[in-house]
């Protein structure tokens, strides 16, 4: 295998390695975005409930049982690493916001990290193409030298 044949080759790989290192990023932004569409549900829910609303609430499994709100200013809300927070109604919107804001933040970071590596893809997409193209003038070179090296008759 010559040189340039060799380098397509672990162009070829990073070219790879680079178009599954986004796909895993992209479904990371994707996972994000449902954490955020929650977000926004559990904020709507907040908003429109008052003491004394009856809900359903999920047990696990499909099950749900029907429960009333005794006070709405009692509002648990996670705020990650196991931690949790018992806020006001208000409260607990500001903090689902806060988490929101993060949240976009993340998608922020993770797009340009996509970005970078798209932009890397690029170049070694160039690359690949100008090795090729020298090994087919490398190519005819060899063709023409041959041609002229044979006896005329």
């Amino acid at each position: 295998m010559g040189a340039s044949q060799q380098q397509l080759q672990e162009l070829s790989q990073q070219l790879q390695e680079i178009q599954e290192q986004i796909e895993l990023l992209r479904e990371d932004v994707e996972a994000v975005r449902d954490q955020q569409d929650a977000v926004d549900e559990a904020t709507d829910a907040i908003e429109q409930l008052e003491s004394g609303s009856t809900v359903q609430v999920p047990l696990g499994g499909g099950a749900y049982v029907r429960a009333t709100i005794e006070d709405i200013d009692e509002v648990i809300v996670e705020l990650g690493a196991d931690y949790a927070l018992e806020r006001d109604q208000e409260g607990a919107i500001e903090t689902l916001e806060h988490k929101k804001d993060r949240l976009d933040d993340r998608i922020e970071e993770l797009e340009d990290q996509i970005s970078e590596l798209e932009a890397e893809s690029g170049q070694l997409e160039q690359q690949a193409q100008q090795l090729q193209q020298q090994a087919m003038q490398q190519q005819m070179q060899q063709m023409q030298q041959g041609q002229e090296q044979s006896p005329d008759e």
